[in-house]
C-alpha cells in the first residue's frame, strides 16, 4: 500500500504538470489537496513520506484525531466539507483554509472564534453553480453581497471561491461549471476591498481535475486517484 500510494501521488502530480503545460499555465500555480477523509492516519502517512504536504478533510472529529496523530509532520490541513456553525471553534484551530463558507451566519462564527485565538482565518466562498438543492453553497447571484459583507470582518480573509459541480461521468459536461465559477470570480475580483483577494479557485476532483485546471483551478481536491476507493 505504501508504494502504491507513492506511485499514485507521483502519477497525479505528473498529470497536473502535463495539463498545466498543455494549457499554458505554470504548474506551480496549481496546488494538490490530497483528500484524506475517511482514511486512517497510517494510510495518510505514506503520502506525507512521498512529499505530499496539503490534505483535505470533511469531518471535524475525524480531522482532530488525524491532525493529532500526524502533528509531528509539517503539513497543512484544509477543510472541504459542510461546516456547521457549532463546529466553527474547532475548525479555526485545525485548518489553514476553509473551502466551504456559504453564509453570513457561518462567517460570523468563524470570525468570532478566530478572534479568540488571535488568528485571521483564511476562507473560500462555496458557490452552488448547479443550483442543486442537495448541495451547500451560496447562489452565484448572492456571492457579491456576501463577499462584500465579509470585508468588514477583521479575523476572516477571503482568498477565493470553491465549487462542487453536479456529478457527470464525462469531464466535458462538468467544464461549464468550472468556467462559470472562474468567470464569476473574475467579475468580482476588484481591487480595493480590504481583506478580499479572490486568487484561489478550488475546483476539480479525481474524475475531472484536468478540465478544472484548464478552466483556472488553483486548488484541485483529489482523493480516490491517490488513496484508492473509500470503503
Amino acid at each position: 500500500m505504501n508504494l502504491e500510494i507513492a506511485r499514485n501521488l507521483k502519477a497525479v502530480r505528473q498529470r497536473i504538470t502535463e495539463t498545466c503545460i498543455r494549457c499554458g499555465r505554470d504548474p506551480g500555480a496549481v496546488r494538490l489537496v490530497c483528500v484524506s477523509k475517511t482514511m486512517r492516519a497510517e494510510t495518510v502517512l505514506p503520502a506525507i513520506q512521498a512529499g505530499a504536504d496539503l490534505f483535505g478533510e470533511n469531518y471535524i472529529q475525524e480531522a482532530r484525531d488525524k491532525c493529532a496523530a500526524l502533528a509531528q509532520y509539517p503539513v497543512f490541513w484544509h477543510f472541504i466539507g459542510h461546516l456547521q456553525t457549532n463546529k466553527a471553534k474547532y475548525a479555526v484551530k485545525l485548518f489553514d483554509l476553509i473551502h466551504t463558507v456559504d453564509s453570513l451566519r457561518l462567517a460570523v462564527e468563524l470570525d468570532r472564534e478566530a478572534r479568540k485565538i488571535g488568528k485571521v482565518q483564511k476562507i473560500l466562498i462555496q458557490v452552488n453553480m448547479g443550483k442543486e438543492a442537495s448541495k451547500s453553497g451560496i447562489d452565484a447571484e448572492s456571492a457579491d453581497t456576501l463577499i462584500r459583507s465579509l470585508a468588514a470582518f477583521p479575523n476572516i480573509s477571503v482568498r477565493g471561491m470553491m465549487v462542487i459541480p453536479p456529478f457527470f461521468d464525462e469531464p466535458e459536461r462538468v467544464r461549464p461549471y468550472f468556467r462559470g465559477l472562474r468567470e464569476l470570480r473574475d467579475s468580482l475580483n476588484q481591487p480595493g476591498i480590504s481583506g478580499i483577494c479572490l486568487d484561489e479557485l478550488s475546483m476539480g476532483m479525481t474524475g475531472d481535475f484536468e478540465a478544472a485546471i484548464e478552466e483556472g483551478a488553483t486548488l484541485v481536491r483529489i482523493g480516490t486517484a491517490i488513496f484508492g476507493e473509500r470503503q
